[in-house]
This record gives structure tokens, sequence and C-alpha cells, in this order.
């Protein structure tokens, strides 16, 4: 087996909160990007962007996040506004993968949006194969458009996920895998 090989077949997501320093450096996150950015794109639209969350950007995305969700649950906890808070913040460098999907005569949208969500794998592989560890998220916010709004979004752009990147703390362990034999079926037979 190829060492590729071997990282897909172990590859496991690490959860933001067991996220810790260092993460990438900035060669590091560029290289990182020209990988996700190397991904299947019928028509070469590049229906996908990246924002980049890291250093004190993180805290100010955490601040519009609790922001919206306070203004959505006036009896929340400090605690609780202070957790929405650090969504961003847990991993060293969070990318977020933006879907920039438009309708196009030849290239179905699905297939701008499969193509974004490639790009989040790619950066999730890659962030494996330099030695991070990695998550690729939603949550709620990646669907309210206020924050995606304040983020810089556009009204037909869509959240495909934050990746979080960062140094395992710890070993994760990993969890059930389908079993093939139900997943899989033969044309034919």
């Amino acid at each position: 087996m190829t060492e590729l090989i071997d990282l897909l077949k172990s590859r496991r997501s690490v959860p933001p909160v067991a996220l810790e320093t260092p993460g990438p450096d900035g060669a590091q996150l560029e290289t990182l990007l020209r990988v996700a950015a190397r991904v299947p794109d019928h028509g070469k639209l590049a229906p996908w962007r990246f924002i980049v969350f890291e250093g004190a950007a993180r805290d100010k995305a955490g601040d519009i996040i609790a922001r919206v969700f306070a203004a959505d649950n006036p009896d929340a906890s400090a605690e609780r506004l202070e957790q929405e808070r650090a969504r961003l913040a847990l991993a060293p460098v969070v990318v977020g993968v933006v879907s920039c999907a438009t309708p196009h005569v030849k290239i179905p949208e699905w297939e701008q949006v499969m193509s974004a969500g490639a790009a989040c794998m790619n950066l999730v592989v890659a962030a494996n194969a330099m030695g991070f560890a990695a998550s690729w998220l939603t949550q709620w916010y990646a669907y309210d458009r206020r924050v995606l709004a304040a983020f810089g979004l556009g009204d037909h752009e869509k959240m495909a996920g934050f990746v979080h990147i960062g140094k395992a703390g710890a070993a994760i362990e990993d969890r059930a895998r389908p079993d093939m034999a139900a997943i899989t079926s033969r044309f034919g037979e």
C-alpha cells in the first residue's frame, strides 16, 4: 500500500475542542488551499472560495456568531453565549469553504456544489497528510444568513463547511465504520 492509501484508510476527524496549536503557518496554509482547489471542476468555474479565520479574526467571527445567537435566544446564559463565541476559536486555523454555485447552461448546479464538497475533503486530507488533524463541520451558523452576510457571503452563496485545522491534543478513538457489504452493490447481480 502507498502512504496515501494508508492515510486515507486511517483518516479520522478530530473535534475542534481537541485541536491545539500549532496550526499551519502561512506557507503551509497556502499549500493546503492550493491542494483544496485541485478538485474536479467541470467547466473550470471554480464554484467555491475560501475564507481563512486565524488569530484575532476567529474572535471577531465568534462575536458575530454569539450576537446572532443572543438575538434568537435572549434567555441564553453567559456560559452558553461564550460557547457560541468560541465556535471558530478552538482550532488554530479555520477555513470556511464557500459554495458559489450559480446557474449555468452546461454545468448543473449539483456538480458545482459537489465540487465545493470535494474542496472541503481535499483540504481535510491535505491537512492530515501535512501532519495536522482536521474536522469539517457546519453547525447552525453555517446556515444563518445573518452570520453568512457578516462573513462576506453573497445572497447566492452557501457555506459548504468550516474546516478546523490544528494538532490533535490527544489520541482520538476511531468510530464504527459502515459495513461495506451493506453499502455496496454490483449492478447486474
